[in-house]
Parts: structure tokens; C-alpha cells; sequence
């Protein structure tokens, strides 16, 4: 699949697909499934915990948003790809943060949730073809394709990847 144009999604997500130099998208998502796993597995339940300041999430939570994200994203693509035009609304990452009680749960639960959605997301990619790759959609009062979703959603994670080493676990 080629790498989505400017014109295929908003410009604030730049941030996110600028970071992906692989044109091989649905296999940088399978290599951060890994990635992720790794870097989860050497983790404990306090370093999990742990925020760098009291108003920012804890790493934990920064897991869960990239579920939540990936999950909100992958919703929008089916939609997408199955030629829905319903305009989709926006989602607040915060609300969703403050409702999901991440921090109670187990580093084990929210690594095993983060691979079986980040399968589940792989999945319904390998099901498309380059027409369902090329529909667009509404979200958040703008249009995307649905080939921008799947580096949007590496992207995000690349970027929070660099804020866990830099931030929290100083790597």
C-alpha cells in the first residue's frame, strides 16, 4: 500500500506519519506489537505506576490511550473501508483516561488487552484491498482515508514510545 498523501487526512496528524520511514506499514505495526511486548515484559507493576509528574498520566495509562486510540481509529477505518459516510464525531482522550481506571489494573491485563487489539486491528487490515485503502471518511469534522489510519495509528504509537524512554523510563 502506498504512503497516504496531505490531502488523505488533517494536517495535525504530520506529527504521527511523519515518523513512520517504513513504507511497509502493516508490517511496522506487527513489529511494534513486539516492540510493545518487550518493552511491557521488562517492565514491573511499579515501574508501570510510576507518573514523572503528578498531572501526567502514568505508564499504564499511556497504554491504555494507545488502546483506546488504536480501537477509536480502527472503528473509523471499518467504517471507512465499509463506505459509510455517517460523519463520525470526535473523542476526548482525557475523559476516556479519567473513566478507564487503568491504574487498577494489572501491567499483565493492559499488555494482554494491548496485543489482542493491536491483532484484532492487523487483522482487519490484511482484509483490505487497495479500494477499501482508498475510501475516505468523516471524523472529527474532517476527512481521511482510510490509509492514512493505519500510520496514524503507528505514528501515535511511535511517538508515545519516545515519551516512555525519554520521560518515564529514561532509556
Amino acid at each position: 500500500m502506498q504512503r497516504p498523501r496531505s490531502n488523505e487526512y488533517p494536517p495535525y496528524y504530520n506529527i504521527y506519519i511523519n515518523l513512520i520511514e517504513d513504507d511497509d506499514i502493516l508490517a511496522t505495526l506487527e513489529n511494534q506489537k513486539q516492540e510493545m511486548s518487550d518493552l511491557l515484559n521488562a517492565l514491573g507493576e511499579e515501574a508501570a505506576a510510576f507518573r514523572y509528574a503528578p498531572d501526567k498520566w502514568s505508564v499504564k495509562e499511556v497504554i491504555g490511550h494507545l488502546i483506546d486510540v488504536e480501537r477509536v481509529f480502527a472503528y473509523r477505518a471499518l467504517r471507512f473501508a465499509r463506505n459509510d459516510k455517517t460523519p463520525l464525531p470526535e473523542f476526548d482522550q482525557d475523559m476516556y483516561i479519567n473513566q478507564a481506571n487503568f491504574d487498577s489494573r494489572s501491567l499483565i491485563d493492559i499488555a494482554d488487552e494491548y496485543r489482542t487489539v493491536r491483532e484484532s486491528t492487523l487483522y482487519m487490515f490484511y482484509s483490505f484491498n487497495e479500494e477499501y485503502f482508498a475510501r475516505e471518511g468523516t471524523a472529527s469534522g474532517f476527512k481521511f482515508t482510510v490509509r492514512a489510519i493505519p500510520y496514524i495509528i503507528a505514528g501515535h504509537e511511535v511517538h508515545h514510545h519516545l515519551v516512555l524512554k525519554e520521560q518515564y523510563l529514561n532509556l
